[in-house]
């Protein structure tokens, strides 16, 4: 038996060490934008529920007033709850008609979202959503 057997082996070795951190740098760069697309996809509720809550207030004001309203008119602030989103109200010069649009803010980061880059609602509760080059993206976006 030699002296040098008595010792129990401590610590990690440099091959072991680098295995774990190539493991979760895997890990990091699959876990990452998975979760950054799971981010985008809920805060697109922002969105929908922001349209949705105007479209009660419009009813509401034509219910009072004949006519639709801007969203100065209506009291309403113009970004999404979260702020993940700018909101604009078109109203045709009638005010029987208007238009509300959900569009992904830059500021915080939503406007990643290609997939869904801009919601739109009227006063007939037709809802469409279109990606970042325009095509239509109704069903996927607004579910």
């Amino acid at each position: 038996m030699s002296a040098g057997s008595h010792f129990a082996r401590r610590g990690f070795t440099l091959a072991e060490l680098l295995t774990v951190l190539v493991v979760l740098a895997v890990l990091a760069a699959v876990a990452v934008p998975l979760w950054h697309a799971h981010l985008l996809r809920v805060r697109r509720a922002d969105a929908t529920g922001a349209l949705i809550a105007l479209q009660a207030a419009q009813d509401q004001y034509f219910g009072r007033n004949a006519r639709y309203a801007d969203a100065r008119q209506l009291g309403l602030r113009n970004v999404s709850a979260h702020d993940f989103y700018d909101l604009k109200i078109r109203v045709s010069d009638d005010g029987l008609a208007y238009l509300a649009t959900a569009r992904a803010a830059q500021r915080t980061g939503q406007d990643g979202d290609a997939r869904c880059a801009e919601f739109t609602l009227d006063q007939n509760d037709r809802r469409r959503a279109v990606d970042a080059e325009g095509n239509d993206r109704s069903a996927d976006c607004w579910h």
